[in-house]
């Protein structure tokens, strides 16, 4: 066991998606349970409607805006990687407001908002280059320096008629190996 070092518990994948494949619709349902106590059922059902439909809408707004943005940055030689994650947070946004339910309305709407998706982006970002900076910047990964590859050769020119090269076979070429040289 390290001593310098802190270890923090990653639970798996696996069962984090366990738990929110039954925990969410369990909590969709009593949330709906609560709503339509208070409100009644076709106002429930009006409601959820409603979330979907203006969650489109303002879905819909907000990505033709990132996608000109993004198109503004590739225009000026820029990769667009701020838009490409805002574009993902929205395709996540379209999808928990077509869900059903409170709960992923409310997680949907709080993904259309520019200042959160901002916020995701910074707490990506900077856990990015801290396993970056972990890992030492390795070479060939993200951030890391590489030495340029040097090839030294020597090389002289063959003009067609001239005689064998030194070290080459006499006779001709053979044939390629491999699928390259054979056709479709």
């Amino acid at each position: 066991m390290s001593l310098g070092k802190k270890q923090s518990f990653r639970p798996p994948i696996a069962l984090l998606l366990l738990i929110a494949f039954i925990g969410v619709p369990l909590l969709e349902i009593a949330i709906f349970i609560q709503v339509g106590g208070i409100i009644g059922l076709g106002w429930t059902l009006a409601l959820v409607v409603l979330t979907a439909v203006a969650g489109t809408f303002l879905l819909r707004l907000q990505g033709f805006q990132v996608l000109r943005r993004a198109q503004r940055h590739i225009d000026a030689g820029k990769v667009p990687v701020a838009e490409v994650f805002e574009g993902v947070c929205l395709l996540f946004a379209g999808a928990l407001l077509l869900t059903p339910g409170f709960f992923t309305d409310v997680v949907g709407g709080l993904l259309l908002l520019p200042p959160v998706r901002a916020l995701l982006f910074a707490q990506v970002k900077s856990r990015i280059e801290a396993e970056v900076a972990r890992r030492g910047g390795e070479a060939g990964g993200p951030g890391g320096e590489r030495e340029p590859e040097v090839i030294d050769v020597e090389f002289r020119e063959v003009e067609p008629g001239d005689g064998p090269v030194e070290g080459e076979p006499k006779g001709p070429m053979p044939p390629p190996r491999g699928r390259w040289g054979s056709g479709p």
